[in-house]
């Protein structure tokens, strides 16, 4: 079974998803691909520089991810550009990776971790969709610790996204990470068990 794992920024997907690796699941995930496309020589890196220039490189040629952070969650045309630019290239290595473990282990768990799952319409990838949930003020609070933003900046980039309710509403599986460590591993045990993944 292939499974979408999704959720809000700082709701704890990587949380969930280690969980789900430590039960014996295979991890694809997005923003590892989505970082490998970014490095240097890689033709979509080179496609961000054409559109954005040079100001969103640090000294040593690397993507400045705090300056081009900085310009598209504030300019919603300009995220749209980026998005234009990456999304392709990382759904196509996304496809490629969940097939090629599908082959090589039929018999396994399949997670693909994409934050913007349902923002970038690709549910229909999946036999199912995990949705990892926090509640707004608990992603606030873990962002601002996280990234050392205020509370306006983080709620900015919590909105940037589909409201984390809305997704709560859509998923087939709901993981609440708003409680202990604990309690978000019960959830996974419980899922695990009834998924017949054991």
């Amino acid at each position: 079974m292939i499974i979408g794992l999704t959720g809000g920024i700082a709701t704890g997907k990587s949380t969930v998803s280690a969980l789900l690796v430590d039960k014996g699941a295979l991890l694809v995930d997005a923003d590892q691909i989505a970082r490998e496309v970014m490095l240097p020589g890689h033709p979509v890196l080179a496609e961000v520089i054409a559109h954005f220039g040079q100001v969103v490189l640090l000294a040593d040629g690397t993507l400045d991810r705090k300056k081009l952070g900085d310009i598209v969650f504030n300019n919603p045309a300009e995220r749209k550009a980026l998005n234009e630019i990456t999304h392709p290239a990382i759904r196509k290595e996304i496809r490629e990776q969940m097939e090629t473990l599908e082959r090589k282990h039929p018999d396994k768990l399949i997670v693909v971790d994409i934050p913007l799952l349902y923002e970038s319409g690709l549910e229909s990838m999946f036999e199912r969709v995990m949705v990892v949930y926090a509640p707004q003020s608990v992603q606030q609070q873990r962002l601002m610790q996280r990234s050392g933003l205020n509370g306006d900046e983080a709620m900015a980039r919590i909105r940037s996204q589909m409201d984390i309710e809305e997704k709560k509403l859509k998923a087939d599986i709901v993981i609440d990470n708003s409680g202990s460590a604990e309690e978000t591993k019960h959830q996974i045990d419980e899922f695990w068990l009834r998924s017949g993944c054991v």
